[in-house]
């Protein structure tokens, strides 16, 4: 799937890339080296560990490589009364009745744990561009659905603290 990003994101992934380039790619021959300084190394776990290490890195760098290879730019800008991308949305679910908060990010900076979601998840795709006021249908399944009220929308554009997903 090719991933939506914004110019943020795309200097996130690109500051990542150069530190794991640069320095622990240097770290991790660092180590290998020394593990494999102390002998037989098929019985030498810090050799295989600092190995492991090396490959995890190596997959990182190829991954986000790959993501800042095939990404859709998008924009972050949105009218000031609608949601749009690093907006928090407060919604009313109608089912549950409660209120939560939401703030709408590109997937690789999703994280539902402190309620910012993707742009790709169900709640994420129906919000975008709807008003304070609105009664939205989200659509989880062809099976299930539910409808949410958008109470409040903060502009706030500043991704500058959010961290890229990692695997």
């Amino acid at each position: 799937m090719r991933e939506r990003l914004t110019k943020g994101d795309v200097a996130k992934i690109e500051a990542e890339l150069e530190h794991r380039k640069l320095v622990i790619r240097k770290e991790a021959a660092a180590a290998i080296a020394e593990a494999a300084a102390q002998g037989d190394r098929s019985e030498n776990f810090e050799y295989h560990a600092a190995k492991k290490y090396r490959g995890e890195n190596e997959s990182r760098i190829r991954y986000l490589e790959r993501v800042l290879k095939t990404a859709i730019l998008v924009s972050d800008e949105s009218a000031d009364d609608e949601v749009g991308l690093n907006n928090t949305v407060h919604v009313y679910d109608m089912e549950e009745e409660c209120e939560e908060s939401y703030r709408i990010v590109t997937s690789m900076r999703g994280d539902l744990l402190n309620n910012q979601i993707s742009i790709e998840s169900p709640l994420g795709k129906a919000l975008m561009r709807h008003k304070v006021g609105d009664i939205v249908t989200v659509r989880v399944s062809d099976d299930y659905s539910y409808q949410v009220e958008i109470r409040g929308i903060d502009k706030e554009n500043d991704e500058s603290g959010d961290r890229i997903r990692s695997f």
